[in-house]
């Protein structure tokens, strides 16, 4: 089996912990107004340059930085939506476990559904599986609707399955001005967090528009492009609101 990859990305460290070497995946459903990696969506990517790979030669490219990773890295598997390529995932962390590899995977949860065949693969991914890294872009279902093209169903079941089973995650949430930076919005994500009892740490990503000259070059129109990064004082807010503070444990 094939993975189809945009890019390999060898020393990793916002990616999850420790020193990661991160796998973007190609490909993804969702077209999120803030999205920095535009260049993932279409699930071919000729135009991206991507490439197919084996998980096990995949695996040997990453092994070749195992030395840098020390106790606390390892891989991650980011996109695009890893979980687009699920069959493909579980073959090349079956693998990384095997060889005793630390495995992450960073995702929107836009697919997770609780039927099959679909289902009975993420179970089996999950047992592979030591962390994840799930999105949370807005509690509101109308403006997460607007903000990504998706329902957050999908995405707030995947939260509830993973503390069911007690999967380990850590939450990131991208702060925008006029979207997601509103103090309401905030305290009902707060609220929704303290329902799951799996968090290990909750990340307020301040959102930036560094990724404006990849949709110029793609000839693809930058919807929050008159958006401003949130002041230090708002994002300081947040993480007040989320009390990101008492999640963190590295």
């Amino acid at each position: 089996m094939l993975g189809r990859i945009n890019k390999l990305e060898s020393f990793g460290s916002v990616d999850g912990p420790g020193v990661r070497f991160v796998v973007f995946t190609q490909g993804c459903p969702m077209r999120c107004l803030f999205c920095h990696n535009p260049e993932t969506w279409d699930f071919k990517g000729d135009k991206a340059g991507s490439f197919d790979i084996s998980a096990e030669d995949l695996l040997k490219k990453a092994l070749r930085y195992r030395s840098y990773w020390g106790k606390d890295g390892g891989i991650t598997v980011s996109g695009g939506e890893p979980l687009m390529q699920m069959e493909f995932l579980l073959e090349f962390f079956t693998l990384a476990k095997a060889a005793g590899v630390h495995t992450c995977i960073d995702t929107s949860g836009v697919n997770f559904v609780r039927t099959e065949p679909y289902f009975s693969t993420f179970k089996q991914l999950m047992e592979v599986t030591d962390l994840l890294l799930v999105d949370l872009k807005i509690i509101d279902p109308k403006l997460h609707k607007k903000l990504t093209g998706h329902s957050i169903d999908h995405n707030l079941d995947l939260f509830r399955y993973l503390d069911e089973i007690q999967k380990p995650i850590w939450i990131r949430h991208v702060l925008v001005p006029g979207i997601s930076d509103n103090d309401e919005y905030l305290k009902k994500t707060g609220d929704f967090i303290s329902t799951l009892s799996n968090v290990k740490k909750v990340e307020v990503l301040p959102y930036h528009s560094l990724a404006l000259a990849k949709y110029q070059e793609m000839g693809i129109e930058y919807p929050l492009a008159d958006t401003k990064s949130p002041s230090p004082d708002r994002v300081k807010n947040a993480n007040r609101i989320l009390e990101t503070e008492s999640y963190r444990q590295d």
